[in-house]
């Protein structure tokens, strides 16, 4: 049977995850897991704290207690901040346990005897007032490359220079503050160098489906050529060397960590078997190969999800190690992000600028708000590049989003329900009873005929379908089809930003649909039609419960909830998500609000919590004295460039305070009581941005959205009309006193770009 196996990097054990760590790993693996059971995959999730090595001894040291100590309360505050978030995964162990010390020694062991490790004496700094030697992280000085004074022992923190140990200058030990001596030492090296040609041909297999990134640090290793590694350490804290002549050493926690993956699945293996469901030796089935057979005739599938500091370990090392051993299944895909960014800047917790994930929970401690976080991580992944998290981002994709597409859709069609159909999904007219079996017909065509939009759908299906479907019906069923089908392709290729988007389009359509059909009119004039309407939006509803499970999973349930006993009793699955398997007169539950919206003075209260003021509720005095009715267009919302001759010359300075980037529509809609303003929300690469514009007489809503254009990006937010707008459009003046965007002259150009 395929299996596919799922690892998140497991995080260190001391200190608290941030909303960086859960962009990196856990938040992209977790909707890949539950996309691939959903879709009827047999998956493994596993994950866990990684507990030894010298940081966590040297934290142990500062607070007065033990390592233990240290990773107790750190595991256990993880792995509830990551209950809260709704992670997936199917054991969260830990590295401490016996089963992994036991996996790490016989991985050692076995590595010994097969020869694939060297044992060395080598020079190392010895502390003899602490009769200890120095592992890099005891020692600091001054870096060799930059002059930095506070380098650790391996590496510089400043300038980013590897080098041994012994090339730090002015060396200080951090356990005396005394200058140590120079000793040898035995250790026991990983001949990495053995396993160049295999890792060579196993990254120039891959090449064309794993990340870019990933390929290019990978072939930098290489072609600087793979070195012998050392695998063991003077310490006490950290899996014994199983040697009687390596006591006081232990294994380096490089080495181990990665085996926290095989040790995970052992112990949640072990634990099935205790409740009858299954064998300890079972873990075997996820890790080891069938005798005679590749991984591929196995279709057996390993996706490790990490950040891209974790690359070599996971592209490099650990592939050598299970190849070494022999048997193993291979990383299949190591889909590495980038680095999130938190307002603008990199987390740092001795900046105080970060937001843990426990933090998080105790300011939004609802369900909702988990799937909220998720939402805005998701859509802000780093996945090909750096990208940033700000609370302005979170509440307009809470407002304009969840709340205002998916939430709005949900609420507005189960009250129409209750108030009009006793809370019943409709039952059909007699002229629209095959209209279920029709449903899934015009779904299988729409697929078999590779319509691509849902234009297409209407021009080559709709004639087929004429007695069963209006227009309305027929693109909202495509819009349906097709932006599940996107979504079922982004994730399987890792593109989760897009599969997200491509989720909420589905929203969208519903939310057109309901106000195309408009079944609070035909409720008073044709109550079939309306029938009819509800009936279809009842389905969609379910469908967007099955489509959003991967990514808010809480208010999946609650929908399904809603829905009543008839929904929750289905068979929930990807492939049925497109189909009307909701039986009429199902009774559904008076709705809830899905998700309240994010007020100002909860933006500017998590920004003040990092030392920042927050614009948003420090408004200038224009922007705070914009009529709230009247119909002009706002002159501060659309540049329009001035052909004339006594401009004021600025400065290369003055303009270089202008930031200038390119935006992608996902979303406009007019503003009610206006003539000239759109409501836009903008993808600008990093955030999605609410901006009112005042092209309403020139632009429809629906020729804007999917436009690339020009936006002002650093201007303080006004409010128009009641409404909030964080950015600027660029237009010009055209002849006729019409305007016309500014947009890319080239084809390709993606929001986020700088422009200048």
């Amino acid at each position: 049977m395929k299996r596919t196996l799922i690892t998140s990097a497991l995080p260190y054990a001391n200190g608290y995850l941030h909303l960086g760590h859960v962009a990196g790993s856990f938040l992209p693996a977790d909707l890949y897991a539950r996309f691939m059971r959903l879709s009827g995959e047999k998956v493994l999730y596993v994950c866990g704290s990684d507990e030894y090595g010298v940081a966590i001894s040297i934290a142990a040291e500062k607070e007065g207690v033990t390592p233990k100590d240290i990773i107790d309360k750190y595991h256990n505050a993880n792995s509830d901040a990551l209950s809260s978030f709704g992670m997936s995964y199917d054991i969260y162990s830990r590295t401490s346990i016996p089963r992994h010390v036991e996996t790490t020694q016989e991985f050692f062991t076995d590595l010994l005897a097969k020869g694939y490790l060297a044992e060395k004496e080598e020079a190392q700094f010895y502390d003899a007032d602490a009769n200890m030697f120095l592992p890099d992280r005891y020692v600091e000085g001054t870096c060799p490359n930059c002059g930095y004074d506070k380098a650790r022992g391996d590496q510089c923190d400043k300038c980013g220079a590897y080098y041994n140990q012994l090339d730090l200058k002015n060396p200080r030990s951090l356990v005396s503050g005394k200058t140590p001596v120079v000793k040898n030492t035995t250790h026991w090296y990983f001949k990495l160098g053995d396993f160049q040609q295999m890792l060579e041909e196993f990254i120039t297999r891959n090449a064309a489906t794993w990340k870019d990134n990933v390929v290019q640090q990978s072939r930098s290793w290489l072609n600087q050529g793979l070195s012998d590694r050392a695998i063991t350490r003077d310490l006490t804290w950290g899996v014994p060397v199983p040697l009687e002549r390596a006591k006081g050493k232990v294994i380096y926690v490089w080495f181990d960590a990665v085996l926290g993956y095989i040790s995970a699945t052992k112990e949640w293996a072990a634990q099935q078997a205790e409740k009858g469901r299954g064998k300890a030796e079972e873990w075997r089935d996820w890790w080891t190969l069938p005798a005679g057979k590749t991984q591929e005739e196995a279709e057996m599938r390993y996706i490790a999800f990490l950040g891209k500091d974790n690359i070599v370990f996971h592209a490099i090392m650990f592939p050598a190690m299970l190849y070494a051993r022999g048997n193993y299944v291979l990383p299949t895909n190591v889909p590495a992000n980038e680095f999130l960014n938190l307002e603008g800047e990199k987390f740092s917790k001795s900046r105080n600028w970060a937001i843990d994930l426990r933090d998080y929970f105790q300011d939004f401690p609802e369900p909702q708000h988990a799937d909220a976080l998720r939402y805005t991580l998701a859509m802000n992944m780093p996945e090909n590049k750096d990208s940033d998290f700000t609370w302005r981002d979170f509440q307009a994709r809470v407002n304009n989003e969840l709340a205002a597409i998916l939430g709005n859709f949900v609420n507005r069609s189960a009250q129409f329900l209750h108030k009009n159909f006793d809370g019943r999904v409709p039952h059909l007219p007699e002229a629209a009873k095959k209209l279920p079996e029709a449903w899934k017909l015009l779904v299988g065509d729409i697929v078999a005929y590779n319509v691509f939009t849902p234009d297409e759908a209407i021009e080559h299906l709709h004639p087929k379908y004429l007695h069963y479907f209006s227009e309305d019906d027929v693109r909202v069923l495509a819009s349906l089809t097709l932006h599940t089908k996107r979504a079922a392709e982004n994730y399987t290729n890792f593109r989760f930003r897009d599969a997200v988007t491509e989720t909420m389009n589905i929203a969208r359509a519903a939310n057109k649909y309901f106000n195309d059909t408009a079944p609070w009119k035909s409720i008073k004039e044709n109550r079939d039609d309306a029938a009819k309407a509800l009936y279809v939006c009842s389905q969609l509803i379910r469908s967007l419960a099955i489509a959003f499970q991967p990514i808010l999973p809480n208010t999946s349930t609650a929908i399904l909830q809603m829905l009543g006993a008839d929904a929750t009793h289905l068979t929930q699955s990807w492939q049925t998500l497109a189909h009307p398997l909701l039986p009429e007169g199902a009774q559904t539950l008076v709705p809830t609000i899905l998700f309240s919206k994010v007020e100002d003075e909860i933006v500017a209260r998590e920004i003040a919590k990092l030392g920042r003021k927050d614009d948003i509720g420090s408004m200038n005095d224009e922007a705070k004295t914009a009529p709230s009715t009247n119909d002009q267009a706002p002159t501060n919302q659309v540049i329009k460039p001035q052909a004339t001759n006594d401009q004021a010359l600025i400065s290369i300075d003055d303009f270089k305070n202008i930031q200038l980037r390119t935006g992608k529509i996902l979303v406009a809609e007019r503003v009610p009581k206006s003539e000239k303003l759109v409501k836009l929300q903008v993808d600008i690469g990093t955030e999605t941005r609410q901006i009112l514009a005042g092209i309403g007489k020139f632009y429809t809503p629906e020729e804007l959205v999917g436009k690339v254009v020009t936006v002002l990006v650093n201007l303080k937010p006004a409010k128009l009309m009641g409404q909030e707008s964080q950015g600027m459009l660029l237009a010009a003046n055209m002849p006729d006193g019409s305007l016309s965007l500014v947009t890319p002259e080239k084809s390709g150009v993606e929001a986020g770009a700088e422009v200048r």
